[in-house]
């Protein structure tokens, strides 16, 4: 395998020709290195090569993490599920929320931000391809959830989050999704939503040409999990 730092410099570089082959500004997409079961030593690696944007799924593991690399300017994000009883510890120590999905999440969350820190930066989880299996906010729920949470103190509310199914067929998911985001904007409430979190080490080219301002990258830096 590869050094981390090379292994971002290429994420990076297909970034790159992903925006540019949509006609985008690659600066206008972040990405994020996904770093569950990673130790904190190959977050640090990451770091020293230039990343500041880590995901993870799972509290406890990432909290060890969080106070092992407090020394370090790491925005944390949280991507996994989010439980009722994990939201304190989630609201006083990240930077970002991908999952919510229901309002009782977002009353919590923004209850329990910490005085004097900045808002909570969230995305809404939606199902977009109406999955079982799956977390998030069903489309057609989608617009009242957003205006609820838009109207919480301690949350900002940036966007979108969603995982397609495997089996979605070309950029139909992406596609959806940035329909609903669009839409979600000609509200006033909402109109300052500029996020979209999706696309992971296999499909990022189909969400970056469909607008995804943050792709998700596991895999292709860290390499597969064992």
């Amino acid at each position: 395998m590869q050094p981390i730092q090379a292994q971002i410099e290429s994420v990076r570089q297909q970034i790159t020709a992903c925006a540019n082959a949509a006609k985008r500004d690659p600066a206008s997409i972040k990405l994020l290195a996904v770093s569950k079961t990673q130790p904190a030593e190959r977050l640090q690696a990451a770091y020293e090569a230039g990343q500041r944007a880590f995901g993870e799924n799972y509290l406890q593991e990432a909290l060890d993490k969080i106070n092992a690399l407090s020394n370090l300017d790491i925005e944390w994000h949280f991507i996994g599920p989010v439980q009722s009883n994990k939201t304190r510890d989630i609201s006083e120590n990240f930077d970002w929320v991908h999952t919510l999905d229901r309002l009782k999440i977002a009353q919590r969350l923004n209850d329990q931000r910490p005085a004097g820190t900045p808002p909570l930066n969230v995305c809404i989880q939606v199902n977009i391809d109406q999955e079982a299996s799956k977390s998030g906010c069903l489309p057609d729920e989608l617009e009242a959830l957003a205006l609820n949470v838009a109207d919480k103190p301690n949350l900002q509310l940036r966007g979108l989050m969603a995982i397609p199914s495997p089996n979605q067929q070309g950029n139909c998911a992406f596609s959806r999704m940035r329909a609903l985001l669009e839409q979600l904007q000609k509200h006033p409430k909402l109109s300052a939503m500029d996020t979209l979190s999706m696309g992971m080490s296999g499909d990022m080219a189909q969400a970056i040409a469909q607008g995804a301002t943050i792709v998700r990258i596991g895999t292709a830096i860290f390499g597969a999990r064992d």
